[in-house]
């Protein structure tokens, strides 16, 4: 089973990640995608996914950072000038497909939504919620002032909605990408698992 997990800064991709890949005994792949960017690149894994970068180096910085999840103050690190957001893009889309390929694994980010949409077995889910809710989330998980939580909030909404328009053409939160999508600011992180552990069982077994 692969289930995709488009996440919104806040909504605790990561933790229900983790927790819903343990429950359906699949990998977890976070950093996985991202050792294989670095290896279609031909790049340190340190260089293909780095924290508290710049966030202000241009386009290419904005593009890249949307790779990095959704954790306050994490962006990508840049690669030599020579790779483009074509490349890295292009990097991302093979590492996601080898993963499908393997046929498990709960995929956070990487517009994992996007690029599998077409596939009929794979449970692709978005999770979000209000702003303000979404940012009061992140201040109590990264232990963060309101201002930083709502200025890394702003910022990582526009730049993952950016990426998926950039190269798939279509809104991030477009209902056609998803299976599901939940307020998972707002209900309990074991309820949103089991609303999710449920959907990928029952999409597996049909």
């Amino acid at each position: 089973m692969i289930v995709t997990l488009s996440a919104a800064y806040g909504a605790g991709g990561g933790v229900i990640g983790r927790e819903l890949a343990d429950r359906l005994d699949v990998p977890f792949c976070d950093r996985a995608i991202a050792m294989g960017i670095a290896h279609h690149l031909d790049v340190s894994v340190d260089d293909a996914l780095a924290y508290e970068q710049p966030a202000d180096r241009g386009r290419l910085a904005k593009l890249l950072s949307a790779f990095a999840g959704s954790d306050p103050g994490v962006t990508m690190a840049l690669p030599p000038d020579m790779i483009t957001p074509e490349d890295v893009h292009r990097a991302s889309r093979e590492a996601l497909l080898a993963q499908m390929a393997t046929g498990e694994g709960v995929i956070l980010g990487r517009g994992g939504g996007a690029e599998l949409r077409d596939e009929p077995h794979v449970l692709r889910v978005r999770l979000t919620g209000p702003a303000a809710r979404r940012t009061e989330r992140a201040m109590a998980h990264a232990n963060i002032d309101e201002v930083t939580a709502e200025r890394a909030r702003r910022h990582l909404d526009h730049v993952h909605a950016d990426y998926v328009r950039h190269f798939y053409g279509i809104d991030i939160d477009d209902a056609r990408l998803y299976h599901l999508t939940i307020d998972s600011a707002s209900l309990p992180t074991d309820l949103c698992v089991d609303l999710l552990e449920q959907a990928a069982r029952a999409m597996s077994d049909g």
